[in-house]
């Protein structure tokens, strides 16, 4: 039993290593990890330097959420993970290099969460080093002006600061599911970006408030980014880590079906 326990642990371990070599081998991996970053942090310093041009007269009465204009560069930095994501899996299909792929590891299952594993490391430090520049960029730039801004290790900065770098990895995720699934890339990235950016605005176009609130706690986009709320909780439409569930949830789903497509179909 034992010598089978090591032969399977010898065979994921070897599956991981061969997802990494794919990966840190494409170039354009390294592209979209700088665009995640750059994204980020370009358009959370935006966002906080235009706060610095007098719209608010009184900075310090203003009550702003610092932590989350600082973060807002995430909502463009999301579409480079959806396509790195997707890519991770719908480009073997686009080259037929999935046919030696799965003729070398045949568990497919195991092939999914090898990708996943290497996919959730790149995007999740990706994802701290633009977080943390844009914190700190962020704070630097609003307090220069006068706003109030929490310390960068306190808790409901830290709560947003994971929460955020969670929320990309799950991200990716969905992406990951998404291509696994559909299998076609251009059809994936725009059904994950749709998912992301079209569905936030469908809510907002809801005419009665109960259906639009209600929309906006089911939308991966919406719920998931409550996590990056330091102020006025109570008026968000649901729970910074229920938001972050919400999206959690959506990565399940997405990684169940791709994985029972990958299981039933043929390469």
């Amino acid at each position: 039993m034992k010598s089978l326990g090591l032969v399977g642990d010898g065979r994921a371990l070897g599956t991981v290593h061969a997802e990494w070599t794919k990966l840190r081998t494409l170039q354009s991996t390294w592209w979209l990890l700088f665009a995640l970053v750059a994204l980020t942090v370009l358009a959370g310093t935006a966002t906080a330097a235009s706060m610095t041009a007098g719209d608010c007269p009184v900075p310090a009465d203003c009550h702003e959420d610092t932590v989350k204009l600082s973060l807002t560069g995430v909502w463009l930095g999301q579409g480079a993970v959806v396509v790195l994501a997707v890519l991770t899996m719908s480009g073997e299909y686009g080259t037929g290099t999935i046919r030696t792929t799965l003729t070398t590891e045949p568990g497919r299952v195991r092939l999914l969460a090898a990708k996943a594993l290497v996919l959730c490391t790149l995007t999740a430090a990706a994802s701290a080093v633009g977080v943390a520049v844009s914190l700190v960029a962020g704070r630097m730039l609003l307090s220069a002006d006068g706003f109030a801004t929490p310390a960068l290790t306190a808790g409901p900065t830290l709560r947003a600061a994971v929460g955020t770098v969670l929320y990309l990895t799950l991200t990716a995720l969905i992406g990951l599911g998404a291509a696994a699934a559909l299998r076609d890339t251009a059809t994936a990235i725009t059904s994950v970006l749709a998912l992301f950016y079209v569905f936030p605005l469908l809510a907002g176009l809801l005419g009665d408030p109960d259906w639009q609130e209600n929309a906006r706690r089911i939308t991966p986009a919406t719920a998931g980014l409550a996590i990056q709320a330091t102020t006025d909780l109570d008026q968000l439409p649901i729970g910074p880590w229920a938001g972050l569930g919400v999206l959690a949830a959506y990565a399940g789903a997405a990684l169940v079906a791709g994985g029972w497509v990958l299981r039933k179909r043929d390469a």
